[in-house]
Formats: C-alpha cells, structure tokens, sequence
C-alpha cells in the first residue's frame, strides 16, 4: 500500500505512522517548577542527538508541564524507564493538574539532581542530568509552526547504578530499558540483545 501525508487516507483503522517510527526510547522527564512542585512525565518523542558535546531532546505535543518548567528553569532530567519500573513510568503519564507530583502519584521517589536544580527517579538505573540549550517549534513545509515543541538539553552530569555494569559495560540485559512502539504497544530493550561489529576498510566515499 501506499498513501500521502497530505491526506492520510491510508484505509487503516489507526494512523500508522508512529508505529513505523519504533521502537523509540522514552526520555522520562523531571522538572520542577518555579513553585517548586516536582513534575515528571514520560516522552516517547526523545533521543541522543549529538555525542560532543552531548546533547538529548524531547518533544511535547502542545505546552505540557515538562515543557513549562524546563523553559522556566532551564533544566530537566531524563531518567532510564526500564523494565522494573513499566508500570510506575505509565502511571505518571497520568494527565493530572499542574502542581501534582507524578512522582506521588506513580509511588516513586523523588530525589534533587546534583548539579541542576530538577529531579529524578531514585529507582531509576541511570539518569541523564540537562540544562536546556533550545526550545525549538519545528515548522512543515508550508512554513507552519507544528504543535510539537523540541527541547534540546546539554548532558552535564550522568548517574549509573552499579547494578548494572558488567565488565565495565552497561549490561543491556539487565537494564532492561523499555521502547515505545506503536499503539499501546511496549518494547523491552533487554529481551534480545544482540552484538554485532560495523565492518572495517576503506574509508567510505563522502
């Protein structure tokens, strides 16, 4: 089959389009607002985008509480939703109103970040500590902004719990870090891992 954007008139039951997209990690997301309340949310519109220096980026759809305190305070966090904690990262999608703690709301603790002013999921394995860079809202092809806001944030510290390491490696299979696919679908990161190495010899045309 085949379908234009401009139209969408694809025939299926749900949009597709995100399922294509997958599976994508989930950037789960703490802030804290200028009122100090703490704000946690999970973003499957997240990733790496650079590695010197490095960088991440979520995406709100719309202007979420995410969104709001990180532009407010300049920082945020990211930490690991693995698969341990699925159902707690689920439970703080809950769209409650502002000022509530997803953190209470899922059963988890909320633990201050050390060199930024945000918190974290204590639980969590790893956790990403940012400080915004850009809030960018994307445009289309006919120039229109999109509903979608990007914050771009620059790593400056990084947490691993020794639980994890094997080797002087995270071990994937034991992070357990879950995906976002389509519909309500979930992946777990650590179900099949497998290595493979990226072939070496001339250097590639550019």
């Amino acid at each position: 089959m085949f379908y234009t954007t401009d139209t969408n008139q694809h025939g299926l039951k749900h949009d597709p389009f995100k399922a294509i997209v997958a599976p994508r990690p989930i950037g789960w997301i703490g802030t804290k607002g200028r009122d100090g309340s703490m704000n946690l949310s999970p973003y499957s519109f997240f990733n790496a985008i650079s590695d010197n220096p490095k960088l991440v980026m979520f995406s709100s759809s719309g202007r979420k509480h995410s969104l709001k305190n990180a532009e407010e305070t300049g920082v945020f966090t990211a930490s690991l939703a693995s698969r341990h904690l699925a159902e707690q990262m689920n439970a703080s999608s809950e769209p409650v109103p502002y000022g509530v703690s997803e953190f209470e709301v899922a059963g988890l603790t909320a633990k201050m970040a050390g060199l930024i002013d945000a918190p974290y999921v204590a639980e969590a394995y790893t956790v990403l500590e940012c400080r915004v860079t850009q809030v960018i809202q994307p445009v289309g092809l006919d120039g229109e902004p999109a509903e979608a806001y990007m914050v771009v944030g620059q790593v400056v510290g990084i947490h691993i719990s020794e639980e994890i390491l094997r080797g002087g490696r995270i071990d994937m299979g034991l992070a357990r870090p879950i995906a976002r696919m389509g519909y309500r679908d979930y992946a777990d990161g650590g179900a099949d891992v497998f290595e493979m190495t990226r072939p070496t010899g001339a250097e590639p045309k550019r």
